[in-house]
């Protein structure tokens, strides 16, 4: 199988879990002391090791060859579209909730301000 790597490098504990490989990247201790995984040919048990463009990994266990390759020019483009977009929508987002905690103050601070008012306490002067 082949992995299209957009950055510098990934570890291996990324790639496995993006490729679905484990669940959670706390599961790729585990996976690596079951298991033999090659990297370029080497038993690797690191799972922070670094794989960059070339590389290969190996699973013998399961079956499963992993060549990492360099994106083309289109998957490059389609890339960088879908980082601009999870970055518009997270401005989006941001700035929503900035208003909804202005909302959520504003709320407060007048409820406040009514409970004050109904309760008709008697004026109190400083050193009485």
């Amino acid at each position: 199988m082949e992995y299209t790597l957009f950055d510098d490098y990934i570890t291996l504990q990324a790639l496995l879990k993006e490729l679905g490989i484990i669940q959670s990247g706390g599961a790729a201790k585990v996976f690596l002391s079951d298991n033999k995984v090659f990297f370029n040919g080497q038993l690797e048990s690191r799972r922070g090791k670094k794989i960059r463009i070339a590389d290969t990994v190996a699973i013998p266990d399961q079956g499963i060859e992993i060549a990492v390759v360099a994106p083309n020019q289109t998957e490059r483009l389609e890339h960088e579209k879908e980082l601009a977009e999870k970055k518009r929508v997270a401005e989006l987002v941001k700035s929503m909730n900035k208003e909804v905690k202005k909302t959520k103050t504003a709320a407060a601070n007048q409820s406040r301000k009514n409970k004050r008012a109904d309760k008709k306490s008697p004026v109190r002067f400083p050193g009485t």
